[in-house]
Formats: structure tokens, sequence, C-alpha cells
């Protein structure tokens, strides 16, 4: 059995998945990844993660919409989000947790630190301690 933490990696673009793939597993991350909202909601339902990684802008659905339907849904809504979006503003972020995200990440310019930022964010939300 695998001591691997289940991430769900919802994002659209190819390059960031691949660099988070790489990343997350450096990390202690078992991933699955979706490439839009539509197939991260039924992933998210049938690879039971323990954490989502949502990006914020991605076509026909995007972040905001698939958050909101994960936090209404039974099955999903007590599983951490952590938006990861290039989308900084005070406003975005106030937005996203309104909505429920657990944590929100600003996309580095450096993709392979994304692993670390999530352990940390991870340990962090999982800890006694941790806000929730």
């Amino acid at each position: 059995m695998s001591n691997r933490i289940p991430v769900l990696v919802i994002e659209d673009d190819e390059i960031v998945q691949d660099a988070l793939k790489r990343s997350l597993r450096l990390n202690g991350f078992e991933v699955y990844q979706a490439m839009d909202g539509p197939s991260g909601l039924k992933l998210a339902r049938t690879c039971k993660p323990a954490l989502i990684l949502l990006d914020w802008m991605m076509p026909e659905m995007d972040g905001l919409e698939v958050l909101a339907e994960l936090k209404h849904t039974r099955k999903t809504r007590k599983i951490p989000i952590f938006m990861l979006t290039g989308k900084g503003m005070l406003s975005d972020v106030d937005r996203a947790f309104e909505l429920g995200a657990d944590n929100y990440i600003i996309k580095p310019s450096d993709l392979m630190e994304l692993g670390s930022i999530v352990k940390e964010k991870w340990d962090k939300f999982k800890s006694p301690a941790g806000v929730r």
C-alpha cells in the first residue's frame, strides 16, 4: 500500500500539468489529472482524492464554477480544495474563499516549486493547529 497522498489536479494547461505532476510526485503525492471542469468533477467522485488543486481560468467551466459544484455535492463537499491560479488580487482570493476554497496558491514562475508549496500548505492544513 502506498503512503502517497492522492491529489486531483484540475488544470487545462498541459505544461503546467506536467510540471505539477513531476513536482507533486517528488513531494509524496499520487497525482490524478483532469484537463477541464466537467472531467474533473467526474474524477473527483471516482478517485476519492485527499486534496484537489483547482485552476481558476479554464474553458467551458471556470474553477469557481467547479469549486461551487464540488462544495455542493455530498460525495465531494469535504475534500479540501486549493485554488491554483495566476489571479492574485485580494478580491479574487476573497471570492474563492467565499465559495469554499480551503487554500489559495498563486502559481510561481518556477512550476517545479509547486510540489513543495502544496506539501507545505497541505501539512499546515492537516496539522491540529492548522486553520481550516
